[in-house]
Protein backbone atom coordinates (compact mmCIF):
# COMPACT_ATOMS: atom_id res chain seq x y z
CA UNK A 1 0.00 0.00 0.00
CA UNK A 2 1.11 3.35 -0.99
CA UNK A 3 1.64 6.96 1.82
CA UNK A 4 -1.47 8.32 0.31
CA UNK A 5 -3.52 5.00 0.01
CA UNK A 6 -2.52 4.26 3.82
CA UNK A 7 -3.60 7.73 4.72
CA UNK A 8 -6.82 7.73 2.89
CA UNK A 9 -7.59 4.37 4.79
CA UNK A 10 -6.56 6.11 8.59
CA UNK A 11 -8.92 9.04 7.53
CA UNK A 12 -11.49 6.75 7.34
CA UNK A 13 -11.01 4.66 10.03
CA UNK A 14 -10.97 7.59 12.59
CA UNK A 15 -14.77 8.96 11.30
CA UNK A 16 -14.66 9.42 15.50
CA UNK A 17 -11.75 12.22 15.54
CA UNK A 18 -12.09 16.08 14.68
CA UNK A 19 -8.76 16.03 13.02
CA UNK A 20 -8.54 12.75 11.40
CA UNK A 21 -6.01 13.82 8.31
CA UNK A 22 -3.61 15.36 10.86
CA UNK A 23 -4.17 12.27 13.25
CA UNK A 24 -2.82 9.95 10.41
CA UNK A 25 0.17 12.01 9.31
CA UNK A 26 1.40 12.50 12.79
CA UNK A 27 1.35 9.11 13.77
CA UNK A 28 2.74 7.85 10.37
CA UNK A 29 5.79 10.06 10.06
CA UNK A 30 6.21 9.33 13.52
CA UNK A 31 6.42 5.88 13.01
CA UNK A 32 8.72 6.54 10.11
CA UNK A 33 10.93 9.01 11.83
CA UNK A 34 10.49 11.33 9.42
CA UNK A 35 8.67 14.82 9.61
CA UNK A 36 4.97 14.87 7.91
CA UNK A 37 6.73 17.21 4.25
CA UNK A 38 8.06 13.67 3.67
CA UNK A 39 4.68 12.17 3.69
CA UNK A 40 2.84 14.86 0.53
CA UNK A 41 6.83 14.41 -1.25
CA UNK A 42 6.91 10.63 -1.07
CA UNK A 43 3.02 10.16 -1.15
CA UNK A 44 3.60 7.20 -3.75
CA UNK A 45 6.38 5.09 -1.85
CA UNK A 46 5.27 1.72 -0.89
CA UNK A 47 5.00 0.84 2.52
CA UNK A 48 6.35 -2.54 3.67
CA UNK A 49 3.55 -4.69 5.38
CA UNK A 50 5.53 -4.24 8.69
CA UNK A 51 5.20 -0.49 8.66
CA UNK A 52 1.42 -0.61 7.49
CA UNK A 53 0.47 -2.96 10.25
CA UNK A 54 2.35 -0.68 12.77
CA UNK A 55 0.55 1.79 11.37
CA UNK A 56 -2.70 0.35 11.57
CA UNK A 57 -2.45 -1.10 14.70
CA UNK A 58 -1.47 2.59 16.02
CA UNK A 59 -4.20 4.06 14.08
CA UNK A 60 -6.65 1.67 16.09
CA UNK A 61 -5.80 2.80 19.44
CA UNK A 62 -5.83 6.47 18.10
CA UNK A 63 -9.60 5.00 17.17
CA UNK A 64 -10.22 3.74 20.75
CA UNK A 65 -9.45 7.18 21.89
CA UNK A 66 -5.53 7.22 23.23
CA UNK A 67 -4.75 10.97 22.88
CA UNK A 68 -1.77 11.17 19.56
CA UNK A 69 0.86 12.09 21.92
CA UNK A 70 0.90 9.48 24.33
CA UNK A 71 0.81 6.67 20.90
CA UNK A 72 3.58 8.77 19.47
CA UNK A 73 5.51 9.32 23.10
CA UNK A 74 6.31 12.73 22.50
CA UNK A 75 4.95 16.10 22.49
CA UNK A 76 6.54 19.75 21.64
CA UNK A 77 6.13 22.63 24.01
CA UNK A 78 7.92 25.75 23.95
CA UNK A 79 9.74 24.40 21.00
CA UNK A 80 11.42 21.87 22.79
CA UNK A 81 10.16 18.25 22.31
CA UNK A 82 9.11 16.44 25.09
CA UNK A 83 8.74 12.50 26.35
CA UNK A 84 5.01 11.77 27.85
CA UNK A 85 3.47 8.60 28.57
CA UNK A 86 0.34 8.11 30.58
CA UNK A 87 0.43 9.04 34.16
CA UNK A 88 1.56 12.90 32.97
CA UNK A 89 -0.36 15.85 31.81
CA UNK A 90 -0.09 16.19 28.04
CA UNK A 91 1.47 19.43 27.69
CA UNK A 92 -0.57 22.21 26.13
CA UNK A 93 0.30 25.06 24.08
CA UNK A 94 -1.83 27.34 26.33
CA UNK A 95 0.14 26.38 28.94
CA UNK A 96 3.11 28.82 27.14
CA UNK A 97 1.61 31.56 28.39
CA UNK A 98 2.36 31.01 31.66
CA UNK A 99 6.35 30.20 31.26
CA UNK A 100 6.69 33.08 28.71
CA UNK A 101 5.36 35.25 31.51
CA UNK A 102 7.70 33.71 34.24
CA UNK A 103 10.85 34.11 31.68
CA UNK A 104 9.43 37.78 31.57
CA UNK A 105 9.76 38.47 35.06
CA UNK A 106 12.77 36.39 36.27
CA UNK A 107 15.22 37.71 32.75
CA UNK A 108 16.83 40.46 35.44
CA UNK A 109 16.98 38.14 38.15
CA UNK A 110 20.47 36.84 38.59
CA UNK A 111 20.07 33.49 39.07
CA UNK A 112 16.46 32.76 40.04
CA UNK A 113 15.41 29.70 42.30
CA UNK A 114 12.15 28.85 40.65
CA UNK A 115 10.18 25.90 42.25
CA UNK A 116 7.25 24.20 39.81
CA UNK A 117 4.79 22.35 42.48
CA UNK A 118 3.16 19.49 40.08
CA UNK A 119 5.74 19.20 37.25
CA UNK A 120 3.84 16.44 35.45
CA UNK A 121 6.23 15.54 32.34
CA UNK A 122 8.36 18.72 33.53
CA UNK A 123 7.48 21.19 30.75
CA UNK A 124 7.22 23.73 32.56
CA UNK A 125 10.35 23.57 34.43
CA UNK A 126 12.47 22.33 31.62
CA UNK A 127 11.40 25.14 29.51
CA UNK A 128 11.98 27.36 32.28
CA UNK A 129 15.55 25.96 32.76
CA UNK A 130 16.72 25.94 29.27
CA UNK A 131 15.55 29.46 28.58
CA UNK A 132 16.61 31.15 31.40
CA UNK A 133 19.89 29.51 31.81
CA UNK A 134 21.15 30.76 35.32
CA UNK A 135 17.88 29.53 37.08
CA UNK A 136 17.99 26.79 39.36
CA UNK A 137 14.33 25.07 39.03
CA UNK A 138 12.99 22.76 41.72
CA UNK A 139 10.27 20.66 39.74
CA UNK A 140 7.76 18.87 42.62
CA UNK A 141 5.56 16.06 42.11
CA UNK A 142 3.60 13.66 43.97
CA UNK A 143 3.14 11.17 41.78
CA UNK A 144 6.18 8.86 40.73
CA UNK A 145 5.52 8.41 36.49
CA UNK A 146 6.00 12.44 36.81
CA UNK A 147 8.98 12.33 38.58
CA UNK A 148 10.37 9.89 36.39
CA UNK A 149 9.46 11.38 33.02
CA UNK A 150 10.74 15.08 34.17
CA UNK A 151 13.95 13.88 34.91
CA UNK A 152 14.23 12.11 31.38
CA UNK A 153 13.05 15.20 29.59
CA UNK A 154 15.59 17.31 31.81
CA UNK A 155 18.12 15.00 30.29
CA UNK A 156 16.96 15.16 26.93
CA UNK A 157 17.02 18.92 26.89
CA UNK A 158 20.21 19.28 28.51
CA UNK A 159 19.29 20.51 31.95
CA UNK A 160 19.24 17.65 34.12
CA UNK A 161 22.49 19.66 36.18
CA UNK A 162 19.66 22.71 36.74
CA UNK A 163 16.52 21.16 37.55
CA UNK A 164 15.87 19.13 40.90
CA UNK A 165 13.23 16.73 41.01
CA UNK A 166 11.55 16.15 44.70
CA UNK A 167 8.90 13.76 45.39
CA UNK A 168 6.57 16.17 47.46
CA UNK A 169 3.12 16.78 48.49
CA UNK A 170 2.51 20.70 47.34
CA UNK A 171 5.49 22.20 49.08
CA UNK A 172 5.82 19.82 51.98
CA UNK A 173 8.93 17.60 50.75
CA UNK A 174 10.93 21.31 49.83
CA UNK A 175 13.72 21.95 52.37
CA UNK A 176 13.30 24.74 54.80
CA UNK A 177 16.92 25.59 54.13
CA UNK A 178 15.13 27.65 51.05
CA UNK A 179 12.75 29.67 53.34
CA UNK A 180 13.28 32.99 51.74
CA UNK A 181 15.53 32.23 49.19
CA UNK A 182 12.56 31.73 46.37
CA UNK A 183 11.98 33.96 43.78
CA UNK A 184 9.22 32.21 41.81
CA UNK A 185 7.17 29.25 42.73
CA UNK A 186 4.76 28.35 39.31
CA UNK A 187 2.69 25.69 38.64
CA UNK A 188 -0.23 24.26 36.80
CA UNK A 189 -2.18 22.95 39.32
CA UNK A 190 -5.52 20.49 38.70
CA UNK A 191 -8.74 23.02 38.58
CA UNK A 192 -11.44 21.41 36.96
CA UNK A 193 -14.15 21.26 39.05
CA UNK A 194 -15.62 18.03 40.01
CA UNK A 195 -18.93 18.13 37.88
CA UNK A 196 -17.35 19.38 35.06
CA UNK A 197 -14.96 15.88 34.70
CA UNK A 198 -17.50 13.54 33.39
CA UNK A 199 -17.79 16.14 30.24
CA UNK A 200 -14.32 16.43 29.12
CA UNK A 201 -13.38 15.16 25.96
CA UNK A 202 -12.98 10.84 26.01
CA UNK A 203 -9.16 11.13 24.83
CA UNK A 204 -8.84 13.41 28.44
CA UNK A 205 -11.10 11.85 30.78
CA UNK A 206 -9.92 8.29 29.92
CA UNK A 207 -6.61 8.42 29.80
CA UNK A 208 -5.10 11.58 31.26
CA UNK A 209 -4.32 10.88 34.83
CA UNK A 210 -7.54 11.88 36.73
CA UNK A 211 -4.76 13.51 39.56
CA UNK A 212 -3.87 15.64 37.25
CA UNK A 213 -7.42 17.32 36.27
CA UNK A 214 -9.72 17.54 39.79
CA UNK A 215 -8.99 20.61 41.89
CA UNK A 216 -11.69 19.99 44.00
CA UNK A 217 -15.59 20.63 44.31
CA UNK A 218 -14.50 24.10 43.59
CA UNK A 219 -11.71 23.63 41.46
CA UNK A 220 -9.71 25.70 44.08
CA UNK A 221 -8.21 23.53 45.86
CA UNK A 222 -4.73 23.42 44.88
CA UNK A 223 -4.44 27.15 44.44
CA UNK A 224 -5.67 27.79 47.74
CA UNK A 225 -2.96 25.32 49.14
CA UNK A 226 -0.35 26.31 47.48
CA UNK A 227 -0.40 29.95 48.22
CA UNK A 228 -0.80 29.18 52.09
CA UNK A 229 2.08 27.04 52.08
CA UNK A 230 4.79 29.37 49.72
CA UNK A 231 4.59 32.16 51.67
CA UNK A 232 7.59 30.55 54.38
CA UNK A 233 9.66 30.08 51.07
CA UNK A 234 8.90 33.30 49.01
CA UNK A 235 11.14 36.33 48.88
CA UNK A 236 9.89 39.91 49.10
CA UNK A 237 8.39 40.93 45.86
CA UNK A 238 8.58 37.10 44.83
CA UNK A 239 5.93 35.29 42.80
CA UNK A 240 3.78 33.15 42.33
CA UNK A 241 2.44 32.04 38.68
CA UNK A 242 -0.69 30.15 38.39
CA UNK A 243 -2.21 28.59 35.07
CA UNK A 244 -5.89 28.99 35.24
CA UNK A 245 -8.90 27.89 33.79
CA UNK A 246 -11.03 30.37 31.78
CA UNK A 247 -13.26 31.13 34.61
CA UNK A 248 -11.01 31.39 37.05
CA UNK A 249 -9.25 34.66 37.23
CA UNK A 250 -11.21 36.55 39.89
CA UNK A 251 -11.17 33.77 42.17
CA UNK A 252 -7.24 32.94 41.75
CA UNK A 253 -6.38 36.95 42.41
CA UNK A 254 -8.77 37.27 45.34
CA UNK A 255 -6.93 34.66 46.68
CA UNK A 256 -3.73 35.89 46.02
CA UNK A 257 -4.87 39.64 47.09
CA UNK A 258 -6.21 37.82 50.30
CA UNK A 259 -2.69 36.02 51.57
CA UNK A 260 -1.31 39.25 51.73
CA UNK A 261 0.52 39.68 47.60
CA UNK A 262 0.25 43.35 47.10
CA UNK A 263 -0.17 42.70 42.62
CA UNK A 264 -2.22 40.51 41.03
CA UNK A 265 -2.35 40.29 36.91
CA UNK A 266 -4.43 38.09 34.76
CA UNK A 267 -3.44 37.36 31.72
CA UNK A 268 -5.11 35.74 28.20
CA UNK A 269 -4.45 32.94 25.78
CA UNK A 270 -4.62 33.56 22.32
CA UNK A 271 -8.15 32.52 22.49
CA UNK A 272 -8.98 35.70 24.92
CA UNK A 273 -9.23 33.42 27.47
CA UNK A 274 -8.24 34.14 30.85
CA UNK A 275 -5.02 31.80 31.29
CA UNK A 276 -2.51 32.56 33.48
CA UNK A 277 -2.45 34.54 36.70
CA UNK A 278 0.73 36.11 38.22
CA UNK A 279 0.87 37.63 42.31
CA UNK A 280 3.97 39.59 43.84
CA UNK A 281 3.90 38.90 47.63
CA UNK A 282 4.72 42.21 50.44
Amino acid sequence: MKVYEALNLAKRMLDNSSTPQLDAEVLLSNLLEKDRVYLYINRDKELSEDVLNKFLSKIERRKKGEPVSYITGYKEFMSLNFKVKEGVLIPRPDTEILVEKVLENVKDIKSPIIVDVGCGSGAISVSIARYKKDAIVYALDIMDIPLEVTKENSKLNGVEEKVIVLKSDILKGLSKELYGKVDVIVSNPPYIRGEVIPNLMEDVKNYEPYEALYGGEDGLYFYKNITKESMPFLKDNGFIAYEIGHDQGYDVQNILKNSGFYKTLCFKDLAGHDRAVLGWRM
